[in-house]
């Protein structure tokens, strides 16, 4: 029953999706892909700090979707993945399939990986992959929010995928922190619809914010 619901909530997702608009996905991962890698995005960057980056990306996002909020999250999501596949393996057959996802070329891809924003909160990992995976888990949760009106079932949804990761080894695993970014993402897709003029960096900031509060004394 639980293989059901895992499988279900993948239909559902990948369902709102036409085939045309699949094409246009494609399309948006790769021009964001590309504007990841080129002179203007070095240039406007340039002396910024990674949370302001994602900033630039999710404004250009919106201008390669024509404003639409739903697409830009959702281009966002792919676009900041770190990987380009997902290899699965279902313990109970043991079988292992490889599910490849909208993405670049694998040289635009290893290019476009290097320029992701990866410091992200005041403890990030200092390390060459510092906190890269959190990106995606924010838009990806901010496209569900955003998209499903009852908050409670867009965080039941986004539940469900870490089990199926968890449960079918799903390569890439998440710490707890994940969770917690998957509630800024939610959060940032609900605000949105009252307040498009909100910036992702705003909420990335409040994992900071509730660090100092509850460690102030």
């Amino acid at each position: 029953m639980r293989r059901l619901i895992y499988f279900s909530v993948l239909l559902i997702l990948f369902q709102n999706i036409d085939a045309q608009n699949k094409l246009d996905l494609s399309s948006a991962v790769y021009s964001l892909s590309n504007y990841l890698i080129s002179n203007e995005f070095n240039s406007l960057s340039k002396n910024k700090t990674d949370l302001e980056k994602i900033d630039l990306l999710y404004l250009k996002s919106l201008q390669i979707n024509d404003n639409d909020y739903s697409e830009a999250l959702l281009t966002l999501t792919f676009a900041t993945l770190p990987f380009n596949k997902i290899k699965l393996h279902i313990p109970i057959f043991g079988i292992k399939i490889m599910i490849p996802l909208p993405s670049t070329n694998d040289s635009l891809f290893r290019a476009k990986l290097k320029q992701t924003p990866r410091q992200l909160f005041f403890d990030s990992p200092k390390n060459k992959s510092g906190d890269i995976d959190k990106v995606a888990h924010f838009f990806g949760n901010a496209f569900l929010s955003y998209n499903v009106s009852w908050i409670h079932l867009s965080e039941f949804l986004g539940l469900l995928v870490e089990s199926f990761e968890s449960e079918f080894k799903i390569a890439g695993s998440f710490d707890k922190r994940d969770l917690f970014v998957n509630k800024l993402g939610s959060a940032f897709g609900i605000a949105l619809k009252k307040n498009s003029k909100l910036l992702p960096s705003q909420f990335f900031e409040i994992y900071n914010l509730l660090f100092i509060n509850t460690n102030f004394y």
